[in-house]
């Protein structure tokens, strides 16, 4: 799988063709992660985010994949941006109505725990990513991409402690944002 990545890389289209079918369920697993407890009427399904996850990830060209955990890590921002802006669409047509607050999930299993808003999840990362990006992105691996500690310490360059001692402050943190009484300064 890593010598298809390289070859993508370099622009070979045959080596996505054959990756793909290669990494689909995992890709899969990722989208009904990141569409757990959204609503059953909810206009975007796990098959269609993989599919636009699909065609955004053919266009990213000329990216200098490291392994399968690298390439899952970016699939799982894609779809969590595939989300975020279908669900700042859907804010922006209802004209700015409240928004729901969101319950940040410890755990990495599918849940029944409504996940609403996007926005608010996303807001808080990004606000985490703003003093610390290291943590961010532990949270978008792990919670969106499903990835273990060793293959989230892989992608990262980081050892497994320090990925589980980031996932614990972050989420820590992020909890507290996703209350809403975290103190204004960071």
């Amino acid at each position: 799988m890593t010598g298809l990545l390289l070859k993508w890389g370099q622009g070979d289209e045959d080596a996505l063709e054959q990756l793909i079918p290669l990494v689909h369920r995992e890709l899969h697993q990722i989208a009904q992660r990141c569409m757990a407890g959204e609503r059953p009427d909810h206009t975007l399904q796990a098959t269609v985010l993989v599919n636009e996850a699909y065609l955004r990830l053919v266009d990213a060209k000329a990216v200098a994949w490291n392994d399968r955990a690298h390439f899952l890590a970016v699939a799982a921002r894609v779809m969590r941006r595939i989300l975020v802006d279908h669900a700042r669409a859907r804010r922006a047509q209802k004209r700015g109505g409240p928004a729901a607050r969101v319950a940040f999930d410890e755990a990495l299993e599918v849940t029944n725990e409504p996940r609403e808003d996007f926005v608010a999840l996303d807001d808080a990362l990004e606000a985490l990513a703003t003093f610390d990006d290291r943590k961010s992105r532990v949270i978008e691996l792990r919670f969106f991409g499903g990835l273990s500690v060793e293959e989230t310490a892989s992608v990262l360059k980081v050892s497994p402690e320090t990925v589980m001692r980031d996932w614990r402050l972050a989420k820590a943190w992020l909890q507290r944002e996703m209350r809403g009484d975290a103190p204004r300064s960071h």
